[in-house]
């Protein structure tokens, strides 16, 4: 599992929810990374050049898994990411948590070819992605669930970490299968 956190956080929020404590307890190998495109994020140089993100992201899963297919997790632009990744590479599912810009050209056309489980979380105070946008999004998708959080924020698994926690194993199991 890799996980890619949203522009205004670093990996250290995974562990902040802990998310990462819970995943060693179940045996489930992660990984997290604190992604160039993050405002405070440590790494250096810093860009949001989607293609460089994704060459980072790309190397870190080869470096840790080798060829096993990962589930990735991406928070808001880090969910842009992954998608952007999954144009390229395969992965075993994707859990996008209020992803950003998924109605792009390139992602349109290839959503029917996502054969792999995709569960969508959004909150329904969330002032960045809209609940309504999110359903339209999930159409689209073949094998997609969404997981709407009541009175969540954009980060929602920030608002419900012990729901999130839960809705991302069972996403794990789903894309064991």
């Amino acid at each position: 599992m890799v996980f890619l956190h949203g522009y205004m956080f670093t990996s250290d929020v995974w562990r902040d929810i802990n998310v990462l404590e819970y995943l060693e307890k179940e045996k489930i190998p992660y990984l997290a990374i604190d992604m160039p495109y993050g405002a405070r994020s440590s790494c250096s140089p810093h860009t949001r050049i989607p293609e460089n993100n994704v060459f980072v992201l790309r190397e870190a899963i080869k470096g840790v898994f080798g060829p096993i297919r990962p589930v990735i997790v991406g928070a808001s632009l880090g969910g842009y990411v992954a998608l952007k990744y999954t144009l390229e590479y395969s992965v075993a599912g994707l859990l996008l948590i209020a992803p950003v810009r998924v109605f792009e050209n390139e992602f349109i056309k290839r959503y029917s070819s996502f054969t792999f489980p995709v569960h969508v979380i959004v909150g329904t105070k969330d002032k960045i992605v809209s609940v309504e946008e999110m359903k339209k999004f999930v159409e689209k998708l073949p094998q997609a669930k969404l997981k709407i959080y009541e009175d969540a924020s954009h980060p929602a698994y920030l608002d419900y970490p012990d729901r999130f926690r839960k809705d991302l194993v069972e996403l794990y199991k789903e894309a064991l299968t």
